[in-house]
């Protein structure tokens, strides 16, 4: 048997159940929705993960529809999966934790001792210490956002090959390797020795079924590579960014954009000018590297300072 909190499964049996973190204000279980595929051949385990951020809803589409479609009859190695992972963020459709307004994809590897956020990130951080590959399934929250995976360890890592590696394989068309903040799962596990990244699956408010289908056929993809499942897998060329470069609006008005999402653009191209309500052109915006244009704000509103677009910079194809 293999179990993650209620959930045991037998070889080649599916079991659903609750992984406890904690208590609510009304002294209620606070549980998250979990799942084991226990395949009914030995093999490596790998760890899926969802909605750590509570507004990113695609890879939750995702658990839904990959664990859905897979017979563990067939099945080599073993699926733990938490299908929501920032319970009252999801519930409440916030990015971050309300009850102590954390970002859950800052606090690994947590505290089991700790605030809610700090003791969800380590319940969930044990489940994937116990696997050999990890996806933490994300999107650009509520921003336009092209699909890519994040590399997060650096590539100086011991292990930023199988990373890359893992990364190439998930085959969304865009790899951002980068090293991610302190306190990020594809940071923190990797440096524990289980090599993880994190998908971003477009953006958007509500969920995507576009970016649902590059996440159900990117954890496909890791599955058959990975010999998980007994088929063969073609993976394409990626344009792969090392670096990062943000955008903030000079004036407040409304914004107007010169380039789309995974345009090329140049040194010195306008990526964005900023009208005023009356149409008056307030200021313009131009790009200080070249690369591909990799996100931008949903709402054209901007206050001065406030975040519009991002440019992948450091571009190469892998």
């Amino acid at each position: 048997m293999t179990s993650l909190g209620t959930a045991e499964a037998a070889p080649g049996e599916l079991a659903t159940g609750r992984l406890v973190v904690g208590e609510s204000r009304a002294g209620t279980a606070t549980a998250l929705p979990v799942a084991v595929l226990n395949g009914a051949d030995p093999g490596k385990t790998l760890y899926l993960q969802a909605a750590s951020d509570g507004d990113e809803l695609n890879g939750v589409g995702v658990v839904q529809r990959v664990v859905s479609q897979i017979d563990p009859a067939s099945l080599a190695g073993t699926l733990l999966v938490v299908g929501v992972v920032n319970h009252y963020g999801f519930l409440a459709g916030e990015h971050r934790n309300p009850i102590d307004d954390t970002k859950i994809n800052r606090a690994y590897p947590g505290d089991a001792s700790g605030t809610s956020s700090e003791r969800i990130a380590a319940a969930t951080f044990d489940v994937a210490q116990r696997a050999d590959l990890a996806l933490d399934l994300h999107q650009g929250s509520t921003s336009r956002m092209i699909e890519e995976v994040r590399i997060r360890c650096g590539k100086r890592h011991s292990l930023h090959d199988e990373c890359l590696e893992l990364a190439r394989v998930f085959d969304a068309g865009y790899v951002l390797d980068r090293k991610g903040p302190d306190g990020q799962l594809a940071r923190v596990a990797t440096d524990d020795g289980v090599p993880t990244v994190d998908p971003e699956l477009g953006g958007a408010v509500g969920w995507d079924e576009a970016s649902i289908r590059t996440g159900v056929e990117g954890v496909f993809n890791v599955l058959k590579y990975y010999d998980f499942l007994d088929e063969a897998v073609s993976i394409g060329p990626q344009t792969r960014a090392s670096g990062f470069e943000q955008y903030g609006a000079p004036a407040g008005g409304l914004v107007e954009f010169g380039v789309d999402l995974g345009e090329r653009v140049e040194a010195g191209q306008e990526l964005f000018r900023v009208r005023g309500v009356f149409g008056e052109d307030k200021a313009a915006v131009t790009a200080d590297s070249g690369g591909v244009f990799w996100r931008s704000r949903r709402l054209p509103q901007v206050a001065t300072g406030e975040y519009v677009c991002s440019v992948g910079t450091n571009v190469d194809t892998i």
